[in-house]
C-alpha cells in the first residue's frame, strides 16, 4: 500500500515537465465570485472530481454564498441541516457530522476537495470533523450511486468541502481577499476567517488563510434533559432522600430542573493554511499545508436512578477534547486534449492527527493517527456522446489509542481501489451510465482483546476483504430542462477497525463498546428513481430510494454493564432502508427590482432490521418551507422547519418529540446585489423551543440551540 502511495507522488512529479512546456497564456479568474464562498446566483455545478452533471448522482446540492454565511456553524454537520436528506449527529457544539439519508459514521464520506478529511471523526460521534466551514468556498452534498467513486464508505453519500488553499485560478487584479466574521448570541460566539490569493506573476499564485472561533456554553430552549431523563433524576432524588443522601438528592433535583445553559459545551477553534500553485494552459500543479486546532467540551449524561458514587465506580471530571491536525495536500491536472484522453488528474493528502480526551485535568486517552490518501484519474475525451473516467485510489491509516480507556487497540488499515465510470448519450434524450469499483482492504492489529472479560486473551488479528461494487443508470430527457431516470447499484463495504476491534470503555460516549473481529463484508442492493429540472421559474429535484442490506453492521445496547457503563455491541443483520427527499423552489413575483420566491424541502427515511425492529438513530419526517424577497441590495427570508415525532425506535432508544423552528434573516449588499460583500442579520429558533435531533447519540441531554440572534459580515475585493 505504501508503495502505491509513493507511486502516486512519483506520478505527480512526472507531470511537472508538461506544465513547463506549455504556452504562457494564463487562465484568468474574473474573481467576481468569492474565493471563499462562491457565486450565490450561479446554477448548481458540482466541482467534485468528474461527477459534474452525472445522472448517477440522483441528487446533489450546493451550499455557497450568502446561504453558507447565514447557516455557517462550527461543525460541518450543523451547517448543512437545511439541505434535503441531511441531518446531523449533533453530539455537541464541538462535534457534529452529516447524516445523509439516515446513514452516518462509516457510510458517509466527508471530503476536503475530493479526498477524505484523514481525521477520526468517522470512528465515533464525539470526534470533531477537522474542517472549519469558515474557510470553505462551497460545500457540495452528493447522493446516489456515482458517489462510489470516492470509496465504498460513501454508500450513504458524500460531503465535499472546497476551499482555495491550493489556488485554482490567477486573480485578475493580482490580489483577491475574502473575509467572513460572525457573532451568535446563544453561545456568545465570536468567529472570523479570511483568505487571500496573491499572483506572483502571470502563472504562480500563493494563498494564505486562517480562522478563529470561540464559544461559551450554549443556551438551549427549554430543559436541558429530556422528559425521560428528568423523571429519572427526580426518581434518583427520591431514592437519595430515602437513603439519607441529601447532597445527592439536591444534585439530582438541580439536574432535573436545569434550563438555560448547557454545561461543558464551549469550544475554541483556530486554523492556519497556505498554498502555492502553478496555473497555465497546460494545467495546474499546487501544494498546500494546513493546521487545525480545537478544544471542546463533551456534555455528560447524568447518572441514573440506581447509580451511586461508590469507590471503584466510573468517576471522572468534566470531559473535554483537545485536537490538532497537520495536513499537507497536492493537486495536479494535465490538459492532454487528446483524441481519447482529455485530462490526467492527481490528488494526494497526508495527515498527522492527534486528540486527547481529558477527564478534568487528567489525561484520559490519547488518539493518534497518521494517514495518506491519493487518487489518480484518467479522464476520457468526449467521443460522440461517450465519456468516462478510469482511476486508482489508495489509502493508509496507522491508528493508536493510548490510555486506561482506549476502547480500540492500535491498528493499521490499508486500502486501494480501482474504479471507472462511463456515460453514453444514446440519442433521443436517452442516456446510459455505469460505474464499477474494486476495493481491497486490509485491517490488522497486534493487540485485539478476544472477549469482554477482564482477563480475556489478547492476540493479533489480520483481516483482508475484497469488495466489488457497481451501478447502472438510465435517464431520459422529457424536455430541454427536465430529466427523469432510474439507477440500480450493488455496494460492498469492508468493516472498519472500530467495528472489528473495539473492546473497552469510551468515556466521551459513556459506553463500553465491543466489536467483532469475525465480521463479514457489508453488502447492499440499491435502487432509486428521480426527476429534476425546471419549468419556467419553477425548479425541482425529487428522489425516492431503497437499499437492501445483507450483513448490515450496527451498534446496539446489550443490557449489560461494565464499570457502570452500558455495553454497546456491534452486530450484523439484514436491513432495509426506504426513503424520499426533494426540494421545489419557484419565483412567485418578479416586478422590476422586486422578487418574491419560495422553496419547500422534504425528506423521510424508514430503516428496519430483519427482525422488524427499527435501525437506531434514524431521523423522522421533516418539512421546511421558506419565503424569500429581495429589492435591490436588500433581501429577506422567513422559514419554518417542522420535524415530526420519532416513535419508531430501537429497544434502547427513547422517543423524540416533534418540534418546529422558525427562522428569519435580512441581507444587505452595500455595494449592490451583484457584489459579494454582504451583511446578514438572522434570528434562529425565534420562539426558543426545545428541540432534539433523533440522529444524535446525546439527544436526551444535548438539545439544539435555543434562540440565537446572529450577525454575519462577508467582505470580498
Amino acid at each position: 500500500m505504501k508503495r502505491s502511495a509513493a507511486a502516486l507522488f512519483a506520478t505527480t512529479l512526472l507531470t511537472v515537465p508538461a506544465f513547463a512546456q506549455t504556452t504562457d497564456h494564463t487562465e484568468r479568474d474574473a474573481t467576481s465570485r468569492s474565493a471563499v464562498h462562491g457565486d450565490p446566483d450561479a446554477d448548481v455545478v458540482i466541482t467534485a472530481p468528474y461527477v459534474a452533471d452525472l445522472d448517477l448522482l440522483a441528487g446533489a446540492s450546493v451550499v455557497s454564498g450568502d446561504e453558507l454565511v447565514r447557516d455557517i456553524r462550527g461543525q460541518i454537520g450543523d451547517t448543512l441541516t437545511k439541505v434535503p436528506g441531511v441531518s446531523a449527529t449533533s453530539f455537541s457544539p464541538g462535534a457534529s457530522r452529516p447524516v445523509l439519508r439516515g446513514f452516518q459514521g462509516e457510510r458517509v464520506r466527508v471530503l476536503s476537495d475530493g479526498l477524505g478529511t484523514l481525521d477520526v471523526s468517522n470512528t465515533s460521534s464525539d470526534h470533531a470533523v477537522s474542517i472549519d466551514p469558515l474557510t470553505a468556498e462551497r460545500i457540495e452534498v452528493l447522493r446516489g450511486p456515482a458517489v462510489l467513486l470516492f470509496g465504498s464508505q460513501a454508500i450513504g453519500g458524500a460531503v465535499n468541502v472546497l476551499d482555495r488553499r491550493i489556488p485554482r485560478a490567477v486573480p485578475e487584479n493580482g490580489v483577491h481577499v475574502d473575509a467572513v466574521g460572525t457573532y451568535g448570541s446563544a453561545a456568545d460566539e465570536r468567529s472570523g476567517g479570511a483568505a487571500v490569493d496573491v499572483a506572483l506573476d502571470h502563472q504562480f499564485v500563493v494563498h494564505f488563510d486562517g480562522s478563529y472561533r470561540k464559544t461559551d456554553d450554549v443556551r438551549v430552549g427549554g430543559y436541558v434533559l429530556s422528559p425521560e431523563l428528568r423523571a429519572d433524576q427526580l426518581h434518583r432524588a427520591e431514592h437519595a432522600i430515602e437513603d439519607g443522601h441529601d447532597d445527592e438528592a439536591a444534585e439530582a433535583t438541580a439536574l432535573a430542573n436545569l434550563r438555560g445553559r448547557l454545561p461543558n459545551s464551549g469550544t475554541r477553534t483556530y486554523t492556519l493554511g497556505g498554498g502555492l500553485a502553478l496555473i497555465n494552459d497546460g494545467g495546474s500543479l499546487g501544494v498546500s499545508v494546513g493546521y487545525y486546532d480545537t478544544n471542546y467540551g463533551v456534555p455528560e449524561r447524568p447518572p441514573g436512578a440506581h447509580d451511586h458514587e461508590e469507590e471503584g465506580g466510573h468517576e471522572h471530571g468534566p470531559v473535554t477534547i483537545g485536537l490538532h491536525q497537520w495536513r499537507a495536500d497536492l493537486r495536479g491536472e494535465v490538459n492532454v486534449n487528446g483524441g481519447f484522453l482529455d485530462k490526467i488528474r492527481v490528488r494526494a493528502g497526508y495527515s498527522d492527527y492527534e486528540h486527547t480526551e481529558f477527564e478534568g485535568d487528567e489525561v484520559g486517552t490519547v488518539f493518534a493517527s497518521t494517514g495518506f490518501e491519493g487518487r489518480l484519474e484518467l479522464v476520457q475525451a468526449d467521443r460522440g456522446g461517450w465519456r468516462g473516467v478510469v482511476g486508482f485510489q489508495g489509502f493508509t491509516r496507522d491508528f493508536s489509542a493510548v490510555g486506561e480507556e482506549a476502547f480500540v487497540p492500535p491498528n493499521v488499515t490499508d486500502q486501494y481501489g480501482l474504479f471507472t465510470l462511463q456515460e453514453v448519450k444514446l440519442g433521443g434524450g436517452l442516456g446510459l451510465e455505469g460505474a464499477l469499483r474494486y476495493e481491497r482492504t486490509g485491517v490488522s492489529s497486534n493487540a485485539v482483546k478476544l472477549g469482554i472479560d477482564e482477563d480475556a486473551p489478547v492476540g493479533r488479528v489480520d483481516r483482508g476483504f475484497d469488495a466489488f461494487s457497481g451501478a447502472v443508470g438510465v435517464s431520459y430527457e422529457l424536455g430541454p430542462r427536465i430529466k427523469v431516470g432510474v439507477n440500480a447499484s450493488r455496494a460492498v463495504r469492508a468493516p472498519s477497525a472500530e467495528e472489528l476491534f473495539s473492546n473497552g470503555p469510551h468515556v466521551a460516549t459513556q459506553a463500553y463498546e465491543v466489536g467483532d473481529p469475525n465480521f463479514r463484508t457489508e453488502k447492499s442492493w440499491g435502487g432509486e428513481v428521480y426527476a429534476r429540472g425546471a419549468v419556467g421559474s419553477l425548479k425541482f429535484q425529487l428522489a425516492g430510494y431503497a437499499n437492501w442490506f445483507t450483513d448490515y453492521i450496527y451498534e446496539t445496547e446489550t443490557g449489560l454493564e461494565i464499570d457502570e457503563l452500558p455495553v454497546f455491541q456491534y452486530r450484523q443483520a439484514d436491513a432495509r432502508y426506504l426513503g424520499i427527499e426533494g426540494e421545489v423552489s419557484a419565483t412567485l413575483i418578479h416586478q422590476g427590482e422586486f422578487t418574491l420566491g419560495g422553496n419547500v424541502v422534504v425528506d423521510y427515511v424508514r430503516a428496519t432490521l430483519e427482525d422488524g425492529s427499527p435501525v437506531p438513530r434514524i431521523p423522522p419526517f421533516r418539512v421546511l418551507a421558506g419565503i424569500d424577497a429581495s429589492q435591490g441590495p436588500f433581501g429577506g427570508r422567513v422559514e419554518v422547519e417542522h420535524v415530526t415525532r420519532q416513535s419508531r425506535i430501537a429497544a434502547f432508544e427513547t422517543e423524540t418529540p416533534a418540534f418546529t423552528l422558525v427562522n428569519a434573516s435580512l441581507t444587505w449588499h452595500p455595494f449592490g446585489e451583484k457584489r459579494e460583500t454582504s451583511l446578514i442579520l438572522s434570528a434562529n429558533n425565534i420562539f426558543d423551543v426545545e428541540a432534539r435531533r433523533h440522529a444524535s447519540f446525546t439527544k436526551d441531554f444535548v438539545p439544539l440551540t435555543g434562540r440565537d440572534i446572529r450577525v454575519a459580515a462577508r467582505i470580498s475585493f
